[in-house]
């Protein structure tokens, strides 16, 4: 363990600023930190890489081998020890984690994103639900995308509850958020200069072209819209293509989140099929 142990008995000042950086998202602006908690999230954390400051537990309490594992790493620049009522009253969860840990975000990037290759990109559009977020991170993961950005006014991609919701897929790719589409315009543009054949593919209801219809085994950036009202004017103007994902007659709409997910397994299909034919 490190030489650093801090013990936190009552509510003091340091206590209070993890328990905002849980709850309150200009905090963890402010302070570019944001809190993990449950196992699979904070082993991506560990496995990628991440800046950890603080790995906070309780005191007195019989900790798994996996916790034990996960102190004696010396990865955490801190270790906090607590009272199983403090450590509970930070968590999220519906039983209390073992450890949680304050995490540092990176730098929101766009040139985090990949610009060679064959690229697959997610775009997801002022996405409201920090739930759905944190799906369509995970699935982006899963099925082969290089990234995502999110754009817009969203919900906050170090919201505990997005990374719940993508199991610590955040961590495993990166995640960059961009407010502004004329940054977006412009790195597209940089896109483009480095794959001319980039297509933007975006998703809409109303479209009159069947995903399958369309190759997506060239460098390509699906975008996701909001889950009420769709994607923006200006993202479909800087879509190539529009297309719409075949439903049974009488649905009319799909969560944000699975038609994400859909349109990422088309690109994956349709990638791996080009490899076993090649």
């Amino acid at each position: 363990m490190p030489s650093r142990v801090r013990r936190v008995e009552t509510p003091n000042d340091e206590y209070q600023l993890v328990h905002a950086l849980v709850r309150n998202r200009r905090q963890r602006a402010r302070r570019g930190r944001f809190v993990v908690e449950g196992v699979r999230p904070l082993d991506q954390a560990f496995a990628h890489g991440w800046a950890i400051d603080a790995l906070w537990y309780a005191a007195g309490r019989p900790l798994s081998t996996w916790a034990r594992s996960r102190l004696e790493s010396g990865r955490a620049a801190a270790h906090v020890q607590t009272t199983p009522d403090l450590l509970a009253g930070l968590g999220q969860r519906d039983e209390p984690s073992e450890l949680l840990a304050v995490v540092a975000a990176p730098r929101d990037d766009l040139a985090r994103l990949p610009h060679a290759g064959d690229a697959l990109l997610v775009a997801f559009d002022r996405p409201v639900s920090p739930g759905n977020l944190g799906s369509l991170i995970r699935s982006s993961a899963a099925l082969g995308a290089h990234g995502v950005v999110v754009t817009g006014h969203a919900a906050d991609v170090y919201d505990p509850q997005a990374i719940r919701a993508s199991m610590g897929a955040v961590f495993a790719l990166p995640v960059v958020r961009e407010g502004s589409m004329d940054a977006i315009r412009a790195w597209l543009e940089e896109l483009r200069a480095d794959q001319p054949d980039l297509r933007v593919v975006g998703s809409s209801a109303h479209a009159a072209t069947p995903l399958t219809d369309v190759d997506l085994t060239r460098p390509t950036l699906l975008a996701v819209g909001n889950e009420t009202k769709g994607l923006s004017q200006a993202w479909r103007e800087a879509s190539d293509e529009l297309v719409t994902i075949p439903m049974t007659p009488g649905a009319d709409s799909l969560n944000a989140a699975a038609a994400g997910s859909i349109l990422l397994y088309e690109a994956s299909r349709q990638r791996r099929a080009r490899s076993a034919g090649a």
